[in-house]
């Protein structure tokens, strides 16, 4: 028996595929269970048709997306951290910090799509990749620079 399944059933497949499986199979399991939906020609029409839609949704968001990581890979990030002795990062630089620097640009991300292997323990530029899309990767430029004393910056002022 065709059935088109309507959920990811393990072993079988994913949802949207056409399936050729048995008839007890589909009679016991998949169609009591609203699993899956039997393979007529008005439901092949209506799945071919939701694909079809999808595709064309999925394309303009990829575009949308792709103009947003343009716009984001333009931003370069500075982040103030205090330093001890030989430069060296008190605490670190984490993706939190980064996602909070890009929200002050003005782009909401998520904390796990920025992809940082480990966090910053250095001063200088690290180039972070933040993943939009799955086939869509922005690259952010960020500085890590020393935060200067407030009474070291008020006796120069002075």
């Amino acid at each position: 028996m065709k059935v088109i399944l309507k959920e990811n059933v393990d072993g079988v497949g994913h949802l949207g595929d056409l399936l050729d499986v048995s008839d007890g199979f589909a009679r016991n399991y998949l169609l009591p269970r609203r699993k899956a939906l039997e393979a007529n020609t008005r439901n092949v029409k209506e799945l071919e048709h939701a694909k079809r839609t999808m595709a064309d949704k999925a394309k303009k968001e990829k575009l949308e997306i792709e103009a947003l990581a343009k716009k984001m890979s333009a931003v370069s990030l500075t982040i103030m951290a205090q330093v001890g002795k030989d430069d060296k990062l008190f605490g670190s630089v984490t993706t939190k910090d980064i996602a909070e620097g890009l929200v002050e640009h003005g782009f909401t991300v998520d904390r796990r799509k920025i992809q940082l292997a480990q966090p910053i323990k250095e001063l200088g530029t690290v180039t972070v990749s933040v993943k939009l899309h799955r086939d869509v990767t922005a690259t952010v430029a960020v500085h890590v620079v020393k935060k200067q004393d407030q009474e070291a910056a008020a006796e120069t002022g002075a």
